[in-house]
């Protein structure tokens, strides 16, 4: 965080008091905040110590001003006292951050928001990278566990993009104990599935908490489940509910899943909203080729949906479109469920996106014989739309393709690194080889 030097600051605070005794106590006539309008009189008052009406001494100045300065909130702080009026002048920063609650057992929020701003008064929902706002927020989080019996370290480390040095948040994270999920509580679920679900209960319990996905990916994952057996329309709500265990070795949040089961559908058709990668007919013959082995003697009417099936399926036709260089390519399924035939058809949504192009390729750790021949054989040249699985497939298709790499390239194990930039839409590729043991 950019900020003017304290030692300068310092000074230009001495200038504006060098007239008075230290010692000698004043009563100024107003006291005002100029520069940042972001906060309030009332809120800066409250974050700098003061009160208006207050009679003070150039030490107990330089003191409420270290405060605000302390802060981290503002990038400049400067005040004077003319004799009337103590005057504080507010640089606006720009280097203030949004907070992530990674996995404390506190629901993010207008409420807990509403808990920190009681407790900080500069804090509306960011804070700084460094400073006092900062450590109020992680003291102030590490207070609030405290008073649902808690005890927890609560560490306050950067969010942002691995390997770089962008900051998109500051985490917030209990580091000790873990904190785990806790027992899964089942409602609704049929005594034929009971069996399957509460296996699913038990080895999700023990898994890491996450106070922002828990309770999404607690109810994805029976979602799943019911859909592998064929309720494609099920329902299924988690939430966290009952009293959070702690002990010496962890904090265990339990949670509630509650199921509307629905009944069994067949999967009937699937479309798509644009045809300009895949034709209809090549939908039709995936769809029938991923659930050919789910057909069964007594099941003529149709093919129980598999949640396997499904899953591959949304895989292929994503693939088509990556292999083509879309590689943010969206795709949003949507049931249309025939309840006279028990049948669930599907619309799929699709949102291409821009078409990513390759940039360069480097092969590393390889001699400069070995890089000529592997680049003879490459084929996907700068300027093309990048492929992923041409490059998954690339050292079998060449060893393939070319006796020398067969013979030069046996036993060794090829990993690359995509590096795909969404404001140019260009992809950097690295290919390391390297011979197995």
């Amino acid at each position: 965080m950019r900020r003017t030097p304290l030692h300068l600051i310092a000074s230009a605070v001495l200038i504006c008091a060098c007239g008075f005794a230290s010692g000698q106590k004043f009563q100024p006539k107003s006291i005002q905040f100029k520069g940042d309008p972001e906060y309030s009189d009332a809120e800066l008052l409250a974050a700098a110590g003061l009160k208006t009406g207050v009679v003070l001494t150039v030490a107990e100045m330089n003191e409420h001003f270290e405060r605000l300065r302390d802060s981290g909130v503002f990038a400049n702080v400067l005040y004077k006292f003319d004799g009337q009026d103590l005057i504080y002048q507010l640089t606006p920063s720009t280097e203030l951050y949004p907070i992530r609650i990674e996995n404390l057992p506190l629901a993010p929020g207008k409420d807990l928001d509403a808990k920190l701003h009681d407790r900080l008064p500069l804090y509306h929902g960011k804070v700084p990278s460094e400073g006092g706002l900062l450590e109020g927020v992680r003291q102030g989080l590490q207070d609030l566990l405290a008073e649902r019996g808690i005890q927890a370290k609560v560490t306050a480390m950067p969010f942002g993009t691995p390997g770089t040095k962008d900051v998109t948040a500051i985490s917030f994270v209990i580091t000790s104990p873990p904190v785990l999920i806790g027992a899964i509580q089942l409602e609704g679920v049929s005594p034929e599935l009971q069996t399957k679900v509460n296996a699913l209960a038990g080895h999700t319990a023990g898994t890491q908490f996450d106070t922002g996905n828990s309770e999404r990916n607690i109810a994805e994952a029976f979602r799943s489940l019911y859909l592998d057996e064929g309720f494609a329309a099920a329902k299924v709500h988690a939430a966290e509910s009952g009293t959070v265990s702690i002990a010496t070795d962890s904090i265990r949040v339990p949670f509630s899943v509650t199921v509307e089961e629905g009944r069994i559908y067949k999967l009937g058709t699937v479309r798509l909203s644009s045809y300009d990668i895949l034709t209809q007919a090549a939908v039709d013959k995936a769809v029938a080729s991923f659930h050919q082995a789910d057909i069964q003697p007594n099941n003529p009417a149709g093919i129980k949906i598999k949640g396997l099936t499904l899953r591959n399926l949304w895989a292929f036709i994503s693939s088509q479109y990556t292999s083509k260089g879309y590689l943010d390519c969206k795709l949003t399924p949507r049931p249309e469920f025939d309840e006279a035939t028990a049948t669930a058809n599907y619309m799929v949504d699709i949102e291409p996106g821009p078409v990513y192009r390759l940039a360069f390729v480097k092969f590393e750790n390889v001699s400069d014989d070995l890089r000529k021949l592997l680049m003879r054989n490459w084929q996907m040249l700068p300027g093309d739309p990048f492929n992923e699985s041409y490059v998954s497939n690339f050292i079998y298709s060449a060893q393939k393709a070319d006796p020398v790499l067969m013979r030069t390239l046996a036993g060794v194990k090829a990993s690359y690194d995509v590096r795909a930039d969404p404001q140019t839409h260009e992809v950097n590729l690295v290919i390391r080889l390297e011979r197995g043991s």
